[in-house]
């Protein structure tokens, strides 16, 4: 046995009593083990294996100050030269101590252990890697803290490569990512960890799933730091690239710039066609954010085009070229902001949502979901999006749910992005258990509803979430409907598209896949919106109180050069006017260089242009509206939020209708408030329009005096009204569902399923 203990304890009279001590140390026998080794000390005071192992013990009876002073009475009269070799010897101790505590499962004593260790030996990497992943476990761990800066800094300061176990580094940047992923500190410490790995590829995988967790939850900055780590260590990983783009492009900055260079990579690296066509609506989607590329933008479009046209004719040999098909389940995005021309891009989109839902199918591997009897007599309705938040999405729906008649359906909201903001947390507060928050695989939310037993299925995003349409592919519900977001998608396995009179001409059933569903009088309604006081005044902007003030709030994604033109030539027509321009998300370089360069062409002084900052609240934002007289919509793609937040507030606005549904959001809101005056049919009478209504103060006067009477009777702020003719339309749509499915199986057998709605 001696010839394993240190040399300060082999062979002295000693022995036994320490031999006797570790045995009762082992066994937990503390006190007896204390009691031997303090003999053994008074007998002979030099042998300072006992004050480790006596130290040791005391601190694991909660005797830390004890514990430190034993451990300090040798170290304090040793010599210079025993100093370094008697804190080795107690690390050592104090390292297998910790392995054996943390084996057993004592976390709590490991901890502790490692501490002290760490006071010995504050370089050993090891042992700080350990001690966070110990810390995190325990719930000790600050972002702020000792370990992990000491942690980081030793890292920093070994050679690369030369770390013992880098599976245990793997598993400290993958524990503590759980916690403050975004933050600073722990972003240094994976830099750090970096050169450990010989190959980046085992860290990359830990990274980019992080990422897509938390681009899910709407931890967008985050996503995009951990995205351009990846990005760095692995810059030709096309699949990677087209992961980390939308990250990229869901915040603001440089970023934008970023995603618009790796989408130009993207696209002339892809071989695959799906590829190609991800690859053009990533750059477009950088490009016209911006505010101010639009021709460079139009060239990518259409090469996007001609792209789908490919897709939808594939000549026999090529299915290997074409690629994975279910990414291009968004492709078609595009057509409403580049021209309004549904007649030709909507039959397009149609012919490519039907190759990508085949596609959608075939790669869950789920067979089709059966649909018997239902035995409930209320009608189950479920909404899905990833919009049930603070988006203009869920600002909108957040009055039907409100208004629907819970007696009479069972409503359930499926949210595929969580972000706890104050919205969400109010739906998820009103539906309780109703409201599933679903950042899950397609299949798994596809199947939620199905054993949930929804009845009509509501999809409110259509292109703007892949995940909407995918679950929407696998038809989970026997009545699925389109709603709200976009335009219809086009899958055949979507049987409805809720519209109104005017939001699409009649003759739209002609280029549509989905049924037309026409509710009576408008395919929206809200109660109003809240507004605060403003941020803002004239005088801060240097406008003069007496003048005419033109507003446009939009995405960057609607601003082109013909539109801009034509506000312009209303700018140069009204004296003393000015124009505030709002675009969230654009570059405000790039969008203020856009509009210079158009009003400089149209003979209209920079001067009266004001770029307005973007606000943190909703509310704000509509009560700034309040400094605007006329508001100046986009074309091809009108507003549709931001119309109602102005005719709330009381603006005339200045539209111009077209034929596809992004070109009539503001006309149907107008004429559903009683309002024609700014409804504009072509280029000339917008400007027209524009131009009247800047000079006409009575005339803005009498619009603003009837937009507040409107509150008190116009469809538009009636949102109780419109529950009940949406919910009329979802027993109509389901009652209709039940006479086919009576039909086709009357002749097996009698029994209609759906009799018992």
């Amino acid at each position: 046995m001696s010839a394993n203990l240190p040399p300060s304890i082999a062979s002295t009279p000693n022995l036994d009593l320490h031999t006797q001590a570790l045995a009762h140390f082992t066994s937990g026998e503390y006190a007896v083990a204390v009691e031997l080794w303090q003999q053994a000390i008074a007998a002979v005071p030099t042998q300072v294996i006992c004050y480790w192992y006596l130290g040791l013990t005391l601190l694991l009876q909660a005797q830390e100050s004890e514990a430190q002073l034993t451990w300090m009475t040798p170290l304090l009269e040793a010599e210079p030269d025993q100093v370094e070799q008697w804190s080795a010897e107690l690390a050592g101790i104090l390292e297998a101590e910790a392995d054996r505590q943390q084996a057993r499962g004592a976390d709590e004593a490991a901890w502790l252990i490692r501490r002290h260790w760490r006071e010995l030996q504050p370089e050993r990497l090891d042992n700080l890697l350990h001690l966070l992943l110990l810390e995190l476990k325990l719930y000790q761990f600050s972002i702020d803290g000792e370990t992990l800066a000491q942690a980081t800094q030793a890292l920093a300061q070994i050679a690369p490569r030369t770390l013992a176990s880098t599976d245990l580094l793997l598993q400290v940047v993958q524990q503590i990512l759980e916690f403050e992923p975004g933050h600073a500190n722990v972003l240094t410490f994976i830099e750090a960890s970096i050169p450990q790995f010989p190959e980046p590829q085992p860290l990359v995988q830990v990274l980019v799933e992080k990422a897509k967790a938390l681009f899910l939850v709407s931890q967008n900055r985050a996503a995009a730091e951990l995205g351009k780590i990846c990005l760095r260590l692995t810059p030709d990983d096309l699949e990677l690239i087209g992961v980390v783009i939308p990250h990229l492009q869901s915040v603001d900055g440089d970023e934008i710039w970023l995603s618009i260079r790796l989408a130009e990579q993207y696209l002339a690296q892809a071989l695959a066609l799906s590829d190609k066509i991800l690859a053009c609506q990533h750059l477009l989607t950088g490009l016209m954010s911006t505010g101010g590329q639009w021709h460079r933008a139009l060239a990518v479009y259409e090469t996007y085009k001609s792209l789908m046209a490919v897709l939808i004719q594939p000549q026999k040999g090529q299915a290997a070229e074409l690629g994975p098909i279910v990414r291009v389940l968004t492709a078609g995005t595009f057509f409403f902001y580049m021209e309004d021309n549904p007649r030709s891009n909507r039959p397009l989109r149609n012919q490519v949502a039907t190759i990508a839902q085949a596609a959608s199918r075939s790669y869950s591997g789920k067979a089709p979901y059966q649909f018997p009897q239902r035995s409930t007599q209320t009608l189950k309705i479920g909404y899905l999006s990833e919009s049930l938040r603070r988006h203009s999405v869920g600002w909108l729906i957040r009055w039907l749910l409100k208004h629907h008649d819970r007696d009479r359906f069972e409503v359930h909201l499926y949210s595929c992005r969580y972000t706890g903001d104050p919205l969400q947390q109010l739906l998820e507060y009103e539906y309780g258990d109703r409201f599933h928050n679903m950042t899950l695989p397609v299949s798994l939310v596809a199947d939620q509803i199905y054993q949930d037993e929804i009845d009509v299925l509501v999809e409110l995003d259509s292109f703007t979430s892949f995940t909407g349409c995918a679950v929407a592919t696998l038809k989970p519900a026997p009545v699925q409907v389109n709603w709200l977001g976009y335009d219809a998608a086009g899958l055949p396995a979507v049987d409805y598209f809720i519209a109104d009179p005017y939001v699409l001409p009649e003759s739209a059933q002609e280029y549509y896949s989905e049924k037309i569903w026409r509710l009576p009088q408008t395919y929206i309604a809200v109660d109003g919106f809240e507004i605060s006081a403003p941020s803002l005044r004239r005088d801060q902007l240097d406008i003069p109180s007496e003048a005419i003030v033109y507003l446009s709030s939009q995405t960057g994604l609607k601003r082109n050069p013909d539109n801009v033109r034509q506000q312009m030539q209303i700018l140069r027509a009204v004296p003393n006017s000015y124009f505030l321009i709002k675009s969230i998300k654009s570059d405000p370089q790039t969008l203020q260089a856009f509009f210079f360069e158009i009003a400089e062409a149209e003979g209209v002084s920079v001067d009266r242009l004001r770029f307005l900052p973007r606000v943190d609240s909703e509310a704000v934002h509509r009560g700034n509206m309040a400094i605007a007289d006329v508001v100046l919509d986009t074309f091809p793609y009108t507003g549709a939020t931001t119309t109602l937040e102005a005719l709330w507030v009381g603006l005339p606005i200045v539209t111009r209708v077209g034929e596809q549904f992004a070109a009539r959001n503001s006309y149907t809101m107008l004429m559903n408030v009683g309002v024609t005056e700014g409804i504009a049919w072509n280029d000339e009478e917008y400007i027209e329009w524009g131009i009247r209504l800047g000079q006409d103060e009575a005339l803005r006067q009498k619009i603003s005096w009837r937009l507040r009477q409107s509150r008190h009777t116009s469809p538009l702020w009636n949102a109780k009204q419109f529950a009940r003719e949406m919910e009329h339309a979802y027993e109509q749509m389901w009652a209709r569902y039940c006479d086919r499915q009576s039909s086709h199986r009357s002749i097996l057998a009698p029994i209609n399923p759906c009799t018992d709605k």
